[in-house]
């Protein structure tokens, strides 16, 4: 509820604490949440990132030391492989046939996807450009056998996702068994987060319209805080990741998700 009375320090110190529990704040929202004027929370933002707790973003701001770097699909799939495809290989076994997967953005994803292709009778709906590449390379060679590709159609982004209204709405008018979800970050304050706002709405239709939520995640993104949250961690119904996440990151997800997999390195028991 919007209070006019408060004073500016008071009306700080709680920006500040909304962005260390979300990672990060807009702008328009403060506006409504506290009843003053576009300038005033502006000089807000502007006095707490001088003051190094906040850095300015476009429309907002975020966590000082959170991620707004996306760089694009082909950089990231050469990053922790082995990791991935431990991941992959791990997710992919609790894929049950005759299913319809959701299979998001990301290059975790797509190792996933491309693990899915003898699995009988799939359908896949997905954003992703190179996972809808991938199953339609499938179909020519596989014919029948290969998974039902439904691409949902929206703007692409540098990770080679597919957003916007679009996409939302082909989302929204479905219901899938299993929802396979990339993440760029995880913590346990912010929970899921992309430095996409046109992919954090986009995945948050994803999970909206899914069954079981199945996050798959290396463990270089914990402890990562990119611009916008999309997903609790408490929404999670199986969390993914390699041996190499901390214990304390372990007990923090063992205790929030349904199902927490640490998955042996890959071609291992």
């Amino acid at each position: 509820m919007a209070d006019q009375g408060l004073l500016a320090q008071q009306r700080r110190a709680l920006i500040l604490e909304q962005v260390r529990r979300d990672g990060a704040v807009k702008v328009a929202e403060l506006v409504d949440q506290f009843g003053v004027s576009d300038m005033t929370v502006r000089r807000d933002l502007d006095v707490l990132a001088r003051g190094g707790a906040v850095e300015k973003v476009h429309g907002g701001a975020i966590a000082a030391g959170a991620s707004t770097d996306e760089p694009g699909f082909e950089a990231k799939s050469t990053r922790e492989s082995s990791a991935k495809a431990a991941v992959a290989a791990a997710a992919a076994a609790l894929v049950e046939p005759g299913s319809v997967v959701a299979v998001s953005a990301g290059t975790t994803a797509f190792a996933v996807a491309s693990r899915l292709l003898g699995i009988p009778r799939l359908t896949v709906v997905t954003n992703s450009l190179p996972v809808a590449d991938l199953l339609r390379t499938a179909a020519r060679e596989l014919g029948e056998a290969a998974p039902a590709l439904l691409l949902t159609g929206g703007s692409p982004t540098r990770s080679a996702a597919l957003v916007g209204p679009l996409a939302d709405q082909a989302i929204r008018s479905l219901h899938v068994d299993l929802l396979i979800l990339g993440t760029h970050g995880v913590s346990e304050r912010a929970g899921l987060t992309t430095p996409n706002l046109g992919e954090s709405e986009t995945n948050r239709a994803l999970v909206a319209a899914a069954r079981r939520v199945l996050v798959v995640a290396d463990h270089t993104k914990w402890g990562v805080t990119a611009l916008s949250s999309f997903a609790e961690l408490t929404e999670i119904g199986t969390f993914v990741t390699d041996e190499g996440l901390p214990e304390e990151a372990r007990s923090v997800l063992a205790e929030s998700v349904g199902t927490l997999v640490v998955a042996p390195p890959s071609g291992g028991r």
